[in-house]
């Protein structure tokens, strides 16, 4: 095993260019499981390549580790990633980050019942997945699928709180 030293680099917020938040559900063994979907478009100063490193900064700076652990934030009280759900939203924040994204009435039942969500933050841009677009299922599907996808981003089971 090595270990290297870190050092502190400014945090290259021009580089991170669109950050989109994404909500779905989908049917897993135990119920109905809600997601969320962080992805840069890849428009960032630097192009694709720059918007992925100032991600990967970004998730590291949160101490959060990028491929196949899921992290299960319902047990950690600290944890860095926060959800807040209010009037159809979901609030995600996180040093240096808030996003907010609309919810459909299925994620907001699932995460109801679960208490959390399953929130998949990746480095890999999408820039066909524009806000305000709507993306088919099978694209998301596609996307979210896609090993790149899923090793180049973090996992976590997150807590949802409401704001009351």
């Amino acid at each position: 095993m090595t270990s290297a030293t870190s050092e502190t680099r400014p945090f290259p917020a021009a580089d991170l260019g669109t950050l989109v938040v994404m909500a779905w559900s989908g049917e897993q063994p135990d119920g109905n499981m809600p997601y969320l979907l962080a992805y840069p478009l890849g428009d960032g100063e630097n192009g694709p390549e720059g918007s992925a490193a100032a991600v990967e900064r970004l998730l590291e700076a949160n101490g959060l580790p990028l491929g196949d652990p899921v992290v299960d934030a319902t047990r950690q009280p600290d944890f860095p990633v926060r959800l807040l759900v209010e009037a159809d939203q979901a609030v995600v924040g996180m040093t240096r980050l808030n996003a907010r994204c609309p919810v459909p009435p299925e994620w907001l039942a699932a995460v109801g019942e679960r208490g959390h969500a399953y929130f998949l933050f990746t480095t890999r841009p999408w820039p066909e997945a524009e806000p305000g677009k709507p993306v088919e299922p099978e694209a998301l599907a596609a996307f979210v699928g896609d090993e790149e996808t899923l090793t180049r981003a973090a996992h976590a089971l997150v807590p949802a709180r409401d704001p009351r």
